[in-house]
């Protein structure tokens, strides 16, 4: 105890500071520590959580991007079977025309053929009435002169039969 009193300690002074001091230990344990801890679970939870659902709204997005990715490929995918069949079916379609323009002109051109056949058989047959009728026509002004009515009808009788017989 001398050696308290010698470095100027009072021992009743000394054990109400320990007193004091766990009595004030109790209280701010109590009252204040408790609530600081909580404050700080409750902040460090926060912070988890709120790094939980950042960590998930990363993923999400990754998911999202790799599917619109695939969404994209698959458009794109689609578009070039549709611009491929659109080409295919232009083509089919070409040529269906061209089948048809081909058949049409074959057919006005056999049109055209049968008519002019016809035409020219028509006109065939006029020229060889005319030339029959110039040919009788010839033929009667110079058989006046060198037979008689009876001989002349017969030369014309027989060149008439011979002229439509050819």
């Amino acid at each position: 105890m001398e050696i308290i009193k010698n470095f100027g300690l009072n021992p009743v002074l000394l054990g109400a500071q320990i007193v004091n001091f766990l009595i004030i230990l109790f209280i701010l344990k109590k009252f204040l520590y408790k609530p600081v801890l909580n404050t700080l679970q409750k902040r460090q939870s926060t912070i988890k959580n709120g790094l939980k659902q950042a960590e998930e709204a990363r993923e999400k997005l990754e998911k999202v991007v790799i599917e619109e990715k695939e969404i994209l490929k698959q458009a794109q995918l689609q578009s070039r079977k549709i611009i491929e069949d659109a080409k295919e079916e232009a083509l089919d379609v070409s040529r269906k025309i061209n089948e048809n323009a081909k058949t049409q002109t074959e057919k006005l051109l056999n049109d055209a053929r049968e008519q002019i056949a016809r035409e020219t058989i028509g006109a065939e047959k006029k020229l060889a009435l005319s030339t029959s009728k110039l040919a009788v026509a010839f033929l009667e002004k110079t058989v006046k002169e060198l037979f008689s009515a009876k001989e002349q009808g017969e030369v014309i009788a027989h060149a008439l039969k011979k002229i439509n017989t050819s």
